[in-house]
């Protein structure tokens, strides 16, 4: 099967995002429309409901580089958020996200909004104490993160 080029393979990711299509719990975009090189991203993710994130909206920063999509992209939560996956800066460790431990190409940035909102919904984490609304984690360069993880 032909490999899809990076830049391809984002432009499809862009259109699916811009239109909304999907599944309406997430969205995401470019950060910045001049970013021709489709590496910075904002997502958000509506709470799932019957939970301790239920009305609430989650802000997360993106970073998709040179490697994406055979290696995952970083992802960020830029809204303060109390979830086993995520660090003390926001960062999402998709490897401690059961249905992306094992990160393959046909994965998407919808793919790891859905996942991040069905491990909020999970029966562990839907009752976590929260920090208070509007709260957020400081600011982080993710793209320096990215180059240290070679991604």
């Amino acid at each position: 099967m032909a490999k899809i080029p990076r830049s391809f393979r984002l432009l499809e990711e862009l259109e699916k995002g811009e239109k909304g299509l999907g599944d309406g719990s997430c969205s995401y975009g470019l950060k910045d429309s001049d970013d021709l090189a489709m590496k910075e991203w904002n997502g958000t993710i509506l709470g799932p409901p019957h939970s301790a994130y239920e009305n609430r909206i989650f802000s997360l920063s993106i970073h998709c580089g040179d490697k994406y999509p055979d290696l995952p992209p970083v992802v960020k939560f830029e809204s303060r958020i109390n979830l086993p996956c995520v660090d003390q800066r926001g960062l999402v460790d998709l490897t401690r996200v059961r249905s992306l431990q094992q990160w393959r190409r046909d994965y998407s940035l919808e793919n790891v909004l859905v996942e991040l909102r069905r491990e909020m919904a999970s029966p562990s984490n839907r009752k976590a104490p929260q920090p208070p609304e509007g709260s957020e984690f400081p600011p982080l360069d993710i793209a320096a993160v990215a180059r240290q993880r070679g991604v």
